[in-house]
């Protein structure tokens, strides 16, 4: 990294959320941009999660850019080295690696109000940008729960996103802490090489067959022969998911035939009635994300398999100690305990105009308007920030439709001329988050009974987006400058701006 380098666009990420910024970018003419990368690879999540029988819940063809479609998918549901591939090639095709800085972990960005920039600390050297697009994605940093003598377990441990690949788990002893996302897909993975498996169950999740197939060699050829099929079953897949969140916004008794459906592939796999007792949940089905697998209830009915229904309380040596007193001796322990999704660690490192942390300002809940822009931090962005993720549907249209937003962000810019920035309006951010959090009471995110992942510590849901995700391209796909402050560098002429930033405000209002 060249020092004392400027650019206008500084990314952080390289997942889906950053690659699509600056494909994006690119396809705007704007080229003086770089991607900063704490690893040495692109891919993001998919590049972290390599544990075994790692895939997406989401189908292929709507977990893909629409400006990039892959006709030659090799299944319905991807797997995670299909997906890395993927971005991988996305990063190739549009020439992406020039600007991709890789070891360049963030250490720290600062608003400079006096050049109306933001110094950036690397672990490669500082720059300067103009605009900061975060697309670090909630799903980055581990998170291992505090269990008392878990420092002094003598076997091995790892977080399920740190997978160590040089451990071999053939006849161990195996605790898998967790029943995620991550976790269903690790058990039925694992469970025949190790001697014994325990699965520290705090909460049963609702789990539904996992409908995949191989993609047959004639409809991938359809595929790349016929574009428009590939855009039609993308197309497909989007609407029916659409037509699915009315049950899960508005009218959550709805779902009661879908806890049936899953009641249903739970008994066809696990006959032993205690063992669905423990497997049932007690709250409305959707209320944590629905997770897919037809393996993991027949792995939990295999011989070598424990399901303890209470949580990891205390490790005692090579003993682990449940909430209910149960006991089990491990050589391992893996933790499919998610993630930092509400507190995440790169807000931290985000000082902004007044010189408070994004951390600092987010303690009593995060809020960015439009799920993008934070009041207080000038010319900043996220890509999935608060209020932005998915309980049914693929989060890259949630990815595109901010990459809308940040594109006539970036507009409003040129078009205000000269040095300029936005800060969000502290009222616009109130209220665009009110309404929000109005529209969620009736989720069943937040009346389905269930304590999950898409809460914050205060029970405030600030994850989930109530609403399609048509509503979303909608609200985001223009930049409203009545809900920004247009922010000049100190001394500038008031008539600098003022006449455009009126004309584009009434505009846009």
């Amino acid at each position: 990294m060249a020092e004392h380098e400027h650019v206008r666009v500084a990314v952080i990420g390289s997942g889906f959320g950053g690659l699509g910024a600056a494909v994006r970018l690119r396809r705007e003419g704007i080229t003086d941009f770089v991607v900063l990368e704490r690893a040495d690879s692109v891919g993001g999540t998919w590049r972290d999660n390599s544990y075994p029988g790692c895939a997406c819940d989401v189908p292929s063809h709507l977990y893909s850019f629409s400006f990039a479609p892959n006709p030659d998918w090799p299944r319905t549901f991807s797997g995670q080295e299909h997906i890395r591939a993927y971005l991988e090639h996305v990063t190739d095709v549009f020439g992406l690696r020039p600007h991709i800085r890789f070891g360049a972990e963030v250490k720290l960005m600062r608003w400079d109000g006096e050049r109306l920039r933001w110094e950036i600390e690397t672990a490669r050297g500082t720059l300067t940008a103009d605009v900061v697009v975060s697309a670090t994605g909630p799903l980055s940093d581990p998170k291992v729960p505090e269990i008392p003598g878990l420092e002094s377990f003598p076997g091995k441990v790892f977080h399920s996103a740190r997978w160590d690949h040089d451990y071999d788990l053939r006849g161990k002893r195996v605790a898998m802490v967790g029943t995620g996302a991550s976790a269903i897909q690790i058990v039925p993975a694992i469970q025949r090489q190790v001697g014994r498996l325990t699965l520290f169950q705090r909460t049963p999740p609702w789990v539904m067959p996992r409908m995949d197939r191989a993609i047959s060699a004639a409809e991938r050829r359809l595929h790349q022969a016929l574009p428009f099929t590939t855009r039609l079953r993308r197309g497909l897949l989007w609407g029916i998911r659409e037509l699915q969140v009315q049950a899960f916004t508005k009218h959550p008794d709805e779902l009661g035939l879908v806890e049936q459906l899953a009641k249903r592939n739970m008994a066809r796999a696990v006959k032993d009635p205690a063992l669905r007792a423990k497997l049932t949940p007690d709250y409305r089905i959707g209320c944590k994300r629905i997770l897919l697998s037809s393996e993991y209830y027949p792995a939990l009915a295999r011989p070598n398999v424990d399901v303890v229904a209470s949580g990891l309380s205390e490790i005692r040596g090579s003993t682990l100690v449940a909430a209910d007193g149960s006991e089990a001796e491990v050589d391992a322990i893996i933790f499919g305990t998610g993630f930092h999704v509400t507190d995440m660690p790169i807000a931290e490192r985000v000082v902004g105009a007044e010189g408070v942390t994004l951390a600092e300002t987010w303690k009593g809940g995060m809020q960015a308007l439009r799920g993008a822009s934070a009041a207080g931090f000038p010319n900043w962005m996220t890509i999935i920030g608060p209020n932005t993720g998915l309980g049914n549907s693929s989060m890259i249209l949630m990815i595109e439709s901010q990459l809308n937003y940040m594109a006539d962000y970036l507009r409003q810019l040129d078009v205000l001329g000269g040095r300029a920035a936005l800060d969000a309006r502290p009222a616009a951010v109130d209220a665009w988050n009110l309404e929000v959090q109005e529209r969620m009471k009736r989720t069943v995110w937040n009346t389905g009974g269930c304590t999950s992942w898409y809460l914050d510590p205060s029970g405030r849901n600030t994850t989930i987006w109530p609403g399609t995700t048509a509503e979303f391209r909608r609200a985001t796909r223009r930049v409203d400058l009545a809900e920004y402050e247009v922010v000049r560098q100190p001394g500038a002429p008031a008539t600098e701006a003022g006449p455009v930033a009126e004309q584009q405000s009434e505009a846009a209002v």
